[in-house]
């Protein structure tokens, strides 16, 4: 049974540089979308690796007459950092300076300051997310310099924990 499909093959519809177009006036021409992607990918805005994280460690941030109030860091790299705080619980604006603490337990955090450079709501995720550069000079820069590394270097193999009880790399 031969079933017909209903891919459009693009390759050979698309005209080559130079050659008539039959298809009348006012035809759109054919775009390869992967050749624009891969332009669009080649031309990064970012200048620094950044490292994508959801709740890989504890932080909280000072919101001033609210106190210390959750935050979940969005991505992180060497310049700076990207965080969420749940709608209602404040928001800062361009240009404020946040006290930042990132909890290694319960009680034992470091601190650094993070300067925000934009901040804004995502509605369907209920947060406001704030951008900002680390503010260097101030306190913790040699730590926040490993914490960042150490983040890139684990994040790089973090697996999500499926219940399973295999171990890999063992001798028997």
């Amino acid at each position: 049974m031969n079933k017909s499909s209903n891919v459009i093959d693009l390759k050979t519809r698309a005209r080559k540089p130079g050659e008539a177009d039959d298809r009348g006036a006012g035809a759109a021409p054919i775009l390869d979308m992967t050749e624009r992607r891969n332009e669009m990918l080649s031309h990064e805005r970012r200048k620094v690796r950044r490292t994508l994280l959801s709740e890989f460690v504890g932080a909280h941030v000072v919101v001033p007459e609210r106190g210390l109030q959750r935050a979940v860091i969005y991505d992180i790299s060497e310049d700076g950092i990207a965080f969420d705080i749940e709608v209602g619980g404040g928001k800062f604006e361009t240009g404020d300076e946040v006290g930042f603490r990132v909890y290694l337990n319960h009680q034992t955090y470091f601190p650094f300051i993070v300067k925000v450079l934009n901040a804004r709501v995502i509605p369907e995720e209920g947060v406001t997310r704030h951008g900002g550069k680390f503010l260097m000079g101030t306190i913790n820069d040699v730590a926040l310099h490993h914490f960042v590394k150490f983040i890139e270097t684990v994040s790089a193999s973090l697996r999500t924990d499926h219940g399973d009880v295999m171990v890999s790399g063992l001798r028997k």
